[in-house]
């Protein structure tokens, strides 16, 4: 019986190539595929379902204790409308890099006027926030650019700062890009003129259309939070992950399917869209820092002018420290 030599087979070779795909896909498949999208675990989905909860039943507790002459939704705001509150809700993957300007932001403020929130990437080893920014951490998830975690982690933030304060009126996502492009007082009195209180209680939101810092009343506020419809939709993964943005559209799509007459389609953060790389918005460098680029950047089409902007580098902090009295916060 003759004797097949394996040096001669062509099978030996097509069989070792076949069986080595696994390893060559290991280790090649990274490269080639576009990186796979953080999916929002069960027991992180059911955490933050069961702080809803809490959110939404404590401002019903709020909203029951109306005195009865008032009418609701007059009754409603004016809880906290007695020393209303901006809840600034900072959301970030790194350390604040901007914060000796956000505390120069907040210098000489009463605390009874605004609250902090800063929800930090858990895996990123951030430094303890300091000043005003101390202990304002709350229990945080992974979160990833184009996918529904960004979502989840604002609303995480809105059920937060809900729940820890009935007195937060009005609500601002901030990104560690974003600066203030006025003083806290200058925003404050925007917010809350006394006289506009008076003769409306119903106020717009000022909402992103293609970025992921919105800027909410409470109302608003608590209609993303009970949202469970149109959730399920963005939870969804994207099917072309190069062009997908969830974090960007979800805020506008809902508030625009629940109270299209309660936004302005205006925003309150000004970005430079026009030279945007894959999604990011044009980012400022040290040497375009100036005096002129901070009044350009209050421009607005609107009545009101701008009061946030992004996107900064980090290394534009020392250059925004020497402008920040003498402009910034000079209004």
């Amino acid at each position: 019986m003759p004797v097949i030599s394996t040096s001669s087979s062509p099978l030996i070779p097509a069989l070792i190539l076949l069986l080595s795909l696994p390893v060559l896909f290991f280790f090649v498949a990274p490269r080639i595929l576009p990186p796979r999208q953080i999916s929002i675990s069960l027991p992180d989905e059911l955490d933050d379902l069961s702080l809803f909860h809490k959110a939404i039943a404590m401002d019903s507790a709020n909203f029951s204790r109306r005195p009865t002459h008032l009418p609701a939704a007059k009754s409603h705001l004016s809880a906290s409308l007695r020393r209303p509150k901006i809840a600034f809700l900072f959301l970030t993957n790194s350390p604040l890099h901007f914060a000796p300007l956000w505390e120069r932001f907040f210098a000489n403020v009463t605390p009874k006027h605004y609250n902090i929130y800063i929800h930090a990437y858990p895996l990123v080893k951030i430094p303890p926030p300091e000043g005003v920014f101390k202990g304002k951490i709350i229990p945080s998830k992974r979160t990833q650019r184009s996918s529904p975690t960004l979502i989840s982690a604002a609303r995480r933030l809105l059920a937060t700062a809900m729940l820890d304060d009935p007195s937060n009126a009005y609500f601002a996502l901030i990104s560690q890009h974003c600066i203030p492009l006025h003083s806290f007082n200058y925003l404050y009195s925007f917010l809350f003129d006394l006289g506009r209180l008076s003769r409306n209680l119903e106020f717009s939101s000022y909402i992103e259309i293609l970025d992921n810092e919105p800027t909410l009343w409470d109302r608003h506020a608590l209609m993303v939070i009970k949202d469970r419809k149109l959730w399920r939709k963005f939870k969804l993964p994207c099917l072309n992950v190069d062009s997908c943005y969830p974090e960007e559209h979800y805020f506008p799509t809902m508030l625009s399917m629940q109270d299209p007459n309660g936004c302005t389609q205006y925003t309150l953060t000004r970005v430079n869209w026009t030279d945007s790389v894959n999604g990011h918005p044009h980012t400022y460098h040290p040497p375009e820092v100036s005096p002129e680029l901070i009044y350009r950047l209050r421009e607005s089409n609107s009545s009101y002018s701008y009061m946030f902007a992004r996107k900064f580098s980090p290394d534009c902090l020392n250059p925004l420290m020497e402008i920040a009295d003498s402009v910034i916060f000079k209004d």
